[in-house]
């Protein structure tokens, strides 16, 4: 199938040999904890993947970095949903490069992502309702030399291989009020723990489970302070979660991806029936990249934003169509009897958990289109 042959070749140039090394392990243990996938994926350079060229990364830019990202959720879910995670957090801390540089933060550790193939998990707010990604998850509380930072984050991608950990947190200042921070961290800092919490067999390879901090002292050098405008840090939360939204559904367009490939390949149905399957998947890719290709060009704000949302939600019910049509025209025989067909369409049902939900969305959608700037909660 093209344009999923497109995206593997794509992934084949930045993370060589990564694909070959997945398709050899059968997709259950792909998709179960303790999954080889993630271990494979450092191996072969996948932590540098966003990483700009100037710091030693591969300077994938957001379509590259969505076409790797749906070449790998062909092969492995899992895999996907996990490192996209990486990559958000890493994507989001070097668009802040020169002020991490300026501010004293520990500028070795971010260089080390791509020199030493270091895994980033993200302790940012996805998965809390009505939190923005980038709202403080963590609170701290002043010490000498830095502070003692106490939170949670579940569920946590890469719990039980991360390297680093990145969060979001809130500083208190010294007239009351709390200054929202980020904080890069070593995992084998004292206080840091994972605790079992993801129960489910769909998407269990991505070691989605609980980090705690309790008390963990963080020394101001690694943290990097809201000291700009506050529109500023409006700016960064806007390119995180552009950076997110692209991203995690090409993990899904990835997926669904697998099983119209299936059912074309396998010429099952009717030409019509294959033929709308294949495009009910490409309109969703080309709505994603689409949104993509403006980012590229430089387009980060506040309507590119928007733009990304529109794309993703239109993407997520193209997509459903798409996995039923695909599902369908497999029969319920490939169903019942190739666990992969089960696996991968339970897992493409995650798309519509991310946030921001789509009824949270609704009403400031409304309020953009009649004028007024993107807010979300």
């Amino acid at each position: 199938m093209r344009p999923l042959e497109a995206a593997r070749a794509a992934c084949e140039s930045f993370l060589p040999g990564l694909l070959d090394r997945l398709a050899d392990i059968p997709l259950a243990e792909l998709e179960a904890p303790g999954s080889p996938a993630i271990r494979h994926f450092r191996e072969c350079g996948g932590p540098a993947l966003v990483i700009p060229k100037e710091y030693g990364g591969h300077g994938a830019d957001p379509l590259e970095a969505m076409a790797v990202t749906r070449a790998l959720a062909s092969r492995a879910p899992s895999l996907a949903v996990a490192t996209t995670m990486h990559h958000f957090s890493v994507a989001t801390l070097f668009s802040l490069a020169a002020s991490v540089q300026s501010t004293g933060m520990e500028w070795a550790l971010l260089e080390g992502v791509a020199e030493q193939r270091l895994l980033v998990a993200s302790g940012f707010a996805e998965g809390r309702p009505g939190q923005g990604i980038l709202s403080p998850t963590m609170s701290a509380r002043k010490s000498e030399g830095g502070y003692l930072i106490d939170g949670s984050k579940k569920p946590c991608s890469l719990a039980h291989s991360m390297d680093l950990l990145t969060a979001s947190v809130a500083l208190p200042a010294d007239d009351g009020t709390e200054q929202m921070a980020v904080l890069l961290i070593p995992a084998t800092t004292a206080g840091i723990t994972v605790h079992p919490f993801w129960k489910s067999s769909t998407l269990a390879g991505a070691e989605s489970d609980e980090i705690r901090l309790s008390e963990v002292f963080v020394d101001e050098q690694l943290l990097m302070p809201n000291t700009a405008d506050p529109g500023e840090m409006d700016d960064l939360q806007t390119v995180g979660l552009i950076w997110f939204e692209l991203l995690i559904s090409s993990c899904y367009l990835g997926m669904v991806s697998g099983l119209v490939e299936r059912a074309v390949d396998g010429r099952r149905g009717s030409e019509t029936d294959r033929a709308r399957a294949l495009i009910r998947l490409e309109a969703a890719a080309q709505l994603l990249e689409g949104v993509a290709r403006r980012v590229r060009d430089g387009e980060n704000g506040n309507e590119a934003l928007a733009q990304a949302l529109v794309a993703r939600y239109a993407a997520q019910e193209a997509l459903a169509d798409a996995r039923d049509l695909a599902v369908e025209l497999l029969g319920g025989t490939a169903f019942m009897s190739a666990s992969d067909t089960a696996v991968i369409a339970a897992s493409s049902h995650g798309i519509g958990f991310h946030p921001p939900s789509r009824s949270s969305f609704t009403g400031p959608y409304l309020e953009h289109a009649a004028g007024r700037p993107l807010r979300l909660a």
